[in-house]
């Protein structure tokens, strides 16, 4: 039987016998080998490709530069581990992450191996930086799977039989304009919510208590939820007022993804402490903790670290990505990929009932499946019928939404308008042809 199967069939077939089942499938496609924003999958086909591995390749699979410098590190050293001996590599990206991410006057910059653990040890430094445990986040968030980040995380679905979870964390309502702004300006929503946190402080968990407060500035696994511009203006001087350190996680929205380096600079503050990884190195494993330097020489000696941080190929591809990053404009680029999608999509709502919302910062953008136009009634089952079927045209799409019912759009921001244009052209066909 096995040789009447495709070889990407092959591939899935071998997957299920040998992986755990509970590693997700988010797409039923496969990959070879990748270059700019097209994945060859295991018989021949291209992809194009609107997942760049979770938001990872906002350079393009592969640049030039980044396999250079990855190659020529990897022949001269591997690892040593930081702890062991200093190297320049990693001298080199903290002093460039410290300055295109200025934390006030003085930064200081800890570097990760992901997303994940670049929240675990964000919460460690703010606890050792205030003396206080608690930690405030959203619901909608994801802050990864490790077990404080997991904790963080609001989708019960990566959570299932997982417990217990860390103590000392608080959960609030992300201000939602979609499903619950409706007759109020964005202004009024904000007020509306923050007002709420100061009530929050006085019936489940007192300021005072508070270490933290965690938040993305666009949801990502959350559904794409752009956090209101005077919300998050109000959520620092609310961390001011109580002595609380605002920490944003920017580890799917840096790097060019929303148009700017950092999501954060949208809204005109700085956090005190932020959260790094995905596009910061083309793919390799590497992340970071930015922060104030008088919060991150906080921390007691060796509670922060481990073996492999910093790894000196990461550190290249990390170096080698934002310098190409620098040199083709990447913000320039994500500005132009969200516009692209922004117009689609409305348009494409405009055409379809089953698109509830259209929403986004830069190219960071998605749609909403529901229901009879109801905010309240998802629509997962279009969703999945719309992958499979994008699958099956030539398109790698993924979805979001604690409920499974948005289609996202992470496209390497290098992708050209000729092949953008045609991978909404499927998108747009596959609504038509299963909504008809």
């Amino acid at each position: 039987m096995e040789a009447t199967m495709s070889k990407s069939q092959q591939i899935l077939d071998r997957r299920r016998q040998f992986v755990p089942n509970a590693i997700g499938i988010f797409n039923p496609s496969t990959a070879v080998s990748a270059k700019g924003a097209v994945i060859y999958d295991a018989d021949g086909r291209e992809m194009i490709d609107f997942a760049g591995g979770i938001g990872v390749v906002n350079a393009g699979h592969c640049p030039a530069p980044v396999v250079d410098a990855i190659a020529k590190q990897a022949a001269n050293l591997i690892h040593c581990s930081f702890n062991v001996a200093t190297y320049e590599l990693y001298m080199q990206l903290a002093e460039k992450l410290a300055t295109l991410f200025p934390h006030g006057d003085h930064t200081k910059v800890m570097l990760t191996n992901s997303g994940a653990e670049s929240v675990e040890n964000a919460i460690k430094i703010a606890r050792q930086a205030t003396g206080r445990q608690a930690i405030v986040c959203f619901g909608g968030a994801f802050h990864g799977r490790t077990m404080m980040a997991m904790t963080l995380t609001s989708k019960v679905g990566y959570k299932l039989g997982c417990g217990p979870f860390a103590p000392e964390v608080y959960r609030i309502p992300f201000p939602d304009y979609y499903r619950n702004g409706s007759g109020l300006n964005l202004d009024e929503f904000s007020d509306i919510h923050l007002r709420e946190l100061e009530e929050f402080f006085h019936t489940n968990v007192p300021a005072e208590q508070v270490a933290a407060i965690i938040i993305e500035p666009v949801q990502g696994e959350g559904g794409f939820n752009v956090a209101p511009r005077k919300y998050l203006q109000g959520l620092r001087e609310i961390c001011d007022k109580y002595g609380i350190l605002l920490i944003l996680d920017e580890v799917q929205s840096g790097f060019g993804r929303t148009g700017k380096w950092a999501a954060y600079q949208h809204y005109d503050i700085v956090p005190d402490l932020s959260t790094w990884a995905k596009s910061m190195g083309s793919g390799m494993p590497i992340g970071c903790v930015i922060g104030k330097a008088s919060i991150m020489d906080a921390c007691k000696p060796s509670t922060i670290g481990g073996t492999y941080p910093g790894n000196p190929v990461c550190c290249a591809a990390a170096i080698a990505t934002i310098k190409y990053m620098e040199e083709i404009d990447i913000n320039a680029l994500g500005e132009r990929v969200g516009e692209i999608v922004r117009d689609r999509f409305n348009a494409m709502k405009q055409r379809f009932p089953a698109i509830g919302d259209v929403r986004g910062l830069g190219a960071m953008m998605a749609f909403e499946l529901v229901k009879n136009g109801d905010p309240f009634a998802p629509d997962a089952d279009l969703c999945k019928k719309l992958i499979s079927y994008c699958a099956d045209h030539g398109l790698i799409v993924i979805s979001a939404g604690v409920n499974g019912n948005i289609i996202r759009v992470l496209s390497p921001l290098i992708i050209s308008d000729e092949l953008l244009h045609k991978g909404l052209d499927i998108i747009e066909a596959g609504l038509e042809s299963l909504t008809k």
